[in-house]
C-alpha cells in the first residue's frame, strides 16, 4: 500500500543554504531510490523550516531508505545543521475515503 511520508526539518538560520544545497545535491537520487513515487520539497524562509512530502510504495521502502541515507551518514551530517530532531509522519495512502 502506497504511504505519504512528511519530513519537517527546522534549519539553523546559519546552515539554511547549506542544508538546501545539500537537498538540491541529494534529491535526485531520492527520487530514484526502489519504491519512491515522487518527493516534493516546500521551505518556510521566516521560520527556516523544510517540509519534504514524499510518496512510497511501502512503508518498508521508506525504512530501507532512511536506513541507507543512515549509513551514508547524511543523516548525522544534516543533523548537525538543524535546530531541532526531524518530525516524520507516514500516511497510508487512502482512496476510499
Amino acid at each position: 500500500m502506497s504511504v505519504m511520508v512528511t519530513a519537517e526539518f527546522k534549519l539553523k538560520p546559519e546552515s539554511a543554504e547549506a542544508v538546501i544545497q545539500t537537498m538540491i545535491d541529494i534529491l535526485p537520487d531520492t527520487r530514484a531510490y526502489d519504491g519512491c513515487e515522487s518527493v516534493k520539497s516546500y521551505y518556510e524562509p521566516e521560520t527556516h523550516s523544510l517540509l519534504l512530502i514524499e510518496i512510497w510504495e511501502s512503508s518498508e521502502h521508506q525504512q530501507k531508505y532512511l536506513g541507507w541515507r543512515v549509513e551514508t551518514g547524511l543523516v548525522e551530517k544534516v543533523g548537525e545543521m538543524l535546530s531541532a530532531a526531524p518530525e516524520f509522519r507516514t500516511f497510508e495512502i487512502r482512496d476510499d475515503i
